[in-house]
């Protein structure tokens, strides 16, 4: 199977080592070396624009260390960026680890741990094009199941509605009300007051878990992810905006599995 084309971007102030590697990566003609950045600060930038599937982040900065660069990352990036450091100095491996990053190259970079590393790479993306069921029994929604308690909420023209958590697929933020919309299996959708925020809505119910700055999903209703996208039982199972980002992956899947 021929892989699909990604995107890199090289962060590192040594230019010698920067051009090793970008030298390096030739071999690998499905990934494209999109910016090569001198400094923390140009290389978030470029990030940002990019989106690149690969992030070779060199831990000494000049304005910044690599490992607080990558916490500052992870509020701005919400796709999938698997993050390689890259030193000279072992000493950082382990808090690499900590930091979640996907890999981690010693200098001077040797062609066969950075194959080892483009192997991982494309065999997590091979993985993640599969479909994973993630359906344990006691999450299963049956017809005419009940659980949760009934709540109120109160519309931008102070109508009261009850509501039974399991009415509810999901909550969409309305971009253009700048207010978040309820999605309901048998009536119309419910716009809330504006003061309402993410925090209000997950607190109604332990399975109102959010999937990204738009999407508070009723985990209830999850048959599977695929691609990052979820899929629900019926009545909500024609909606393909449902996409997961990496932001609250984490926090999903922890629910899910501890409900």
């Amino acid at each position: 199977m021929m892989e699909q084309n990604y995107k890199a971007v090289i962060i590192d102030d040594d230019a010698s080592a920067a051009d090793h590697l970008l030298m390096a990566l030739q071999k690998y003609p499905f990934i494209s070396v999109e910016n090569l950045s001198r400094t923390a600060a140009a290389g978030k930038r470029y990030i940002e624009k990019i989106q690149p599937d690969l992030l070779f982040l060199d831990i000494e900065l000049p304005d910044i260390n690599g490992t607080e660069f990558l916490e500052l990352l992870k509020e701005a990036v919400d796709w999938e960026m698997q993050v390689v450091f890259f030193t000279a100095y072992d000493k950082y491996m382990l808090h690499a680890i900590r930091q979640s990053a996907f890999d981690y190259l010693l200098k001077p970079i040797e062609p066969d741990e950075l194959d080892k590393v483009i192997q991982r790479f494309l065999q997590l993306r091979e993985e993640r094009l599969l479909p994973h069921p993630i359906v344990p029994p006691a999450l299963r929604y049956e017809a005419g199941e009940q659980c949760g308690t009934s709540f109120m909420v109160s519309t931008p023209t102070n109508d009261i509605f009850v509501l039974h958590p399991m009415d509810i697929g999901f909550f969409q933020y309305n971009s253009e009300r700048k207010l978040w919309e309820i999605i309901l299996k048998d009536r119309p959708s419910i716009l809330m007051k504006k003061s309402t925020n993410a925090g209000n809505i997950k607190a109604y119910a332990p399975y109102f878990v959010q999937i990204n700055q738009s999407y508070i999903l009723n985990i209830k209703y999850l048959v599977m992810l695929q691609n990052n996208r979820c899929v629900l039982y019926p009545p909500f199972d024609g909606y393909t905006d449902l996409v997961v980002t990496r932001k609250y992956r984490k926090d999903l899947m922890d629910c899910f599995f501890q409900l």
